[in-house]
């Protein structure tokens, strides 16, 4: 049974990762159809590293920033409720806190976007204070970059 649950696991993450492909590669609107299905099948319950996997990249998806804040702020709820247990199973403890980074830099564009600078600042901070998850390497330094970008754009108090 447990042979069973990792393979569908797997399977779950394996189709996220195909819907992400679809994005990257600019259709976003099969992206978008796929991540919808997906999450239609996941729930609002299910397992909170999918939620987090597939909501951090359905809000890149979106076309209006209000939903992107929503599929935002929901990746960071799934992200918050992860157990050490299902972490271990899947070895992915130091992978969800270098997403802490991206997904409160997330936050902080949204509502760059949504013309609410003062939680931008406050999402764009708690992302620089996270970056010490980062690994020296391509992926950290562009998020570390896109922090440093955000701050020039936001408006000082």
């Amino acid at each position: 049974m447990t042979e069973q649950r990792e393979t569908s696991d797997d399977a779950v993450m394996t189709r996220i990762g195909q819907a992400v492909m679809l994005l990257h590669a600019g259709d976003r609107e099969e992206a978008r159809n796929r991540f919808g299905r997906l999450w239609e099948q996941i729930g609002e319950d299910g397992d909170p590293l999918h939620r987090c996997t597939l909501a951090h990249y359905m809000a890149d998806s979106q076309d209006d920033p209000g939903d992107e804040l929503a599929w935002d702020l929901r990746a960071l709820s799934a992200a918050e409720v992860l157990t050490d247990a299902r972490l271990a199973r899947h070895d992915a403890a130091a992978a969800v806190r270098g997403m802490y980074p991206s997904l409160h830099l997330n936050l902080a564009a949204d509502y760059a976007k949504l013309h609410r600078p003062e939680a931008a600042r406050a999402h764009l901070e708690r992302a620089r204070a996270a970056s010490d998850a980062l690994g020296d390497d391509g992926y950290g330094d562009g998020v570390r970059a896109a922090i440093a970008r955000l701050d020039r754009q936001l408006p000082r108090e």
